[in-house]
């Protein structure tokens, strides 16, 4: 019998909090879609169920006899050659999750939402986890995000033991399948970076978000969310941040908003026709100038969470980077 049952385990974030628990001698089992592939970037002690989110017979299967449900899974692309599978995926994977918790009776239901959830006041000015927003947000992810989280929502009067993380845009150790913001550190220190994208995002390390959410299982009450993310930066911010970490790399200058929106259309475009992914999603320069300031502090105050700076995080990521040979 497994402690845990975790999907998203092979995720940059999924992945922090599968090594953070096997860390604290926790059992945990994890639900992956190919047991092969997985095991080569799961920790070892990990129990693997092969099955997916859609697939609610094997979520059912997987989560009997755990007592903790962490649901990690989902698609954080900002572009799919069939955007409903953000649909199938991220709310279809979600109310089967929900589904199998509630039939297996579990003690707590970890659930990682986004920041795109709630009301934003507006680019540079902050927010917090206090207002949800009613209105459909622009992407196919962000719509597909809000629609799972109000599955988990809803199902709190039927008696799940939910508790909800926002992380912002996640960097740091994890499996190279799941490159996240990684991608771009390693192309400014290759300097594969010909010009940065106008705007930027708020951060917060993979392993930090992973305590964030093993503290609220521990600490929050039903119900509550919590905002996991440590600073704002731009993409020259962290070009410069980059380049001084490593004494190496330049700073490449930032690319116009009328050229990046053009390429963004016209690739969007030529991408539905081609059915392969554009240089620049839509979705990705939306998120982007959002120039988006959410505050972490409740998860501070009432969780004891302790995200490390981003220049502390960038050393440890590029540290990590040079490790596993992708610098």
């Amino acid at each position: 019998m497994s402690d845990v049952l975790l999907t998203g385990a092979t995720g940059l974030l999924g992945n922090a909090i599968a090594r953070a628990l096997v860390a604290q001698g926790r059992t945990v089992r994890a639900l992956v879609r190919s047991p092969e592939r997985a095991r080569k970037v799961v920790p070892a002690a990990c129990e693997l169920i092969e099955g997916d989110v859609t697939d609610i017979a094997s979520v059912r299967r997987a989560a009997a006899g755990c007592r903790v449900f962490y649901h990690a899974a989902g698609l954080p692309e900002q572009w799919l050659a069939d955007a409903g599978t953000f649909d199938r995926v991220n709310v279809g994977g979600t109310v089967n999750c929900v589904a199998a918790a509630l039939e297996t009776g579990v003690e707590r239901f970890v659930y990682t939402s986004t920041i795109d959830v709630f009301v934003f006041g507006g680019p540079g000015v902050p927010f917090d986890e206090s207002a949800i927003d009613p209105n459909p947000k622009a992407t196919a992810y962000e719509r597909s995000k809000q629609a799972a989280d109000r599955v988990v929502t809803e199902a709190l009067a039927n008696g799940l033991p939910a508790v909800f993380l926002h992380p912002s845009g996640i960097y740091g150790p994890g499996p190279e399948t799941s490159p996240g913001t990684n991608q771009l550190l390693a192309d400014l220190v290759k300097g594969k970076v010909p010009m940065l994208l106008p705007g930027g995002m708020p951060v917060v390390y993979s392993d930090d978000a992973a305590s964030g959410h093993i503290l609220a299982e521990r600490h929050a009450a039903v119900g509550a969310r919590y905002i996991l993310s440590e600073s704002y930066r731009s993409l020259f911010q962290i070009a410069e941040d980059v380049r001084a970490a490593t004494g190496t790399s330049k700073v490449p200058p930032v690319m116009p908003m009328m050229v990046a929106s053009a390429v963004a259309v016209i690739g969007e475009l030529v991408s539905a026709v081609a059915r392969k992914p554009p240089l620049l999603p839509r979705g990705q320069l939306h998120f982007l100038q959002y120039e988006a300031h959410p505050i972490g502090a409740r998860a501070e105050r009432e969780l004891g969470w302790t995200p490390r700076h981003f220049e502390r995080g960038l050393l440890d990521t590029l540290t990590f980077l040079r490790e596993t040979g992708r610098i």
